[in-house]
């Protein structure tokens, strides 16, 4: 058996699959199907520094080749994730290694957020940043498309927490390997992307949005060229790790992006189909290291022929 484990600095994983945030629930969700502990970590949905109800429904559209989503985030906030049995704490009794995706509508907020996980950080592996976020104190411009709100707000969420921080980037930039390298400059531990692509689909029979939002992020299959083509860019722009997403529905698909310059991938929207894809994931990266001659999966970010 080849070597799955993936360093990133600061801490290991024991495999290179984890779980998207956003489609894993907080992880209890899946604990009755499987060992937790058997995943290379555990993303979980987002958490601010209050309670978040999420945007009006339907909030879900299947479209081809994927699904539409604009649940806006909603989750318990920091506190009841900390403390209620069915986050943190139940996660922590699993086994698993656990990421927090953070975020917030205000720089203070992330730091805020990073602070208070900080110092309950038993159990926590690291924090993944999502800058997709509207910054309303800048009109609702995403801290993910404006290159100095995206370096402030690692910053000061770098300046709030020891723990290792992941930062999330989003594909609706002209130039994402620009960002890459910004929240790097800032003190990101390590990169994530791709979060989803902008879209939007018409009802044609009621003439109207399928998403009570207008506006939802694309996600699943089809949406996996672009995504391997971003972490390409991105894996050659930065020094830091790299977590691949995008589209990944079985473990050929996770070696392309391990093959294009990932240090690890997530599985997302396949998650929804298939409650075991990750482990299946995990088991094809382990037959095809062993069928091509690869003594650990770190070898496929340098494999790639061109």
């Amino acid at each position: 058996m080849a070597d799955l484990s993936v360093d990133f600095g600061k801490f290991t994983l024991k495999n290179p699959v984890m779980t998207a945030s956003g489609t894993f629930g907080y992880g209890m969700e899946y604990a009755e199907f499987y060992d937790l502990s058997r995943l290379g970590a555990v993303v979980v949905k987002g958490i601010r520094s209050i309670p978040s109800h999420g945007n009006p429904t339907p909030r879900i559209a299947e479209v081809t080749g994927g699904m539409l989503n604009a649940i806006g985030l909603q989750g318990p906030g920091v506190e009841k994730f900390l403390h209620d049995e069915h986050y943190l704490p139940g996660l922590k009794k699993t086994g698993a290694t656990v990421i927090v995706n953070m975020w917030g509508v205000t720089i203070e907020e992330y730091a805020e957020v990073a602070a208070k996980l900080d110092a309950n950080s038993d159990g926590i592996t690291a924090l993944e940043v999502n800058i997709s976020c509207p910054n309303v104190k800048a009109g609702g411009a995403a801290f993910g498309t404006d290159l100095k709100l995206a370096h402030e707000v690692v910053s000061a969420v770098r300046n709030a927490t020891k723990l290792p921080i992941i930062t999330k980037l989003s594909p609706n930039v002209g130039n994402i390997a620009d960002f890459a390298r910004a929240v790097e400059d800032a003190g990101s531990d390590a990169v994530s992307l791709i979060n989803t692509l902008s879209a939007m689909a018409i009802d044609i029979n009621t003439r109207k949005p399928k998403i009570a939002n207008k506006f939802a992020g694309f996600s699943g299959p089809a949406v996996k060229p672009v995504a391997v083509r971003m972490v390409y860019e991105v894996s050659r722009a930065v020094k830091i790790p790299v977590i691949g997403m995008g589209g990944i529905s079985n473990g050929a698909d996770a070696v392309e992006f391990l093959l294009a310059g990932a240090d690890a991938v997530a599985v997302g929207t396949a998650n929804f189909v298939d409650p075991f894809a990750p482990l299946k994931v995990i088991h094809f990266i382990n037959e095809y290291l062993d069928k091509n001659g690869f003594k650990s999966v770190s070898e496929l970010k340098h494999a790639l022929i061109i």
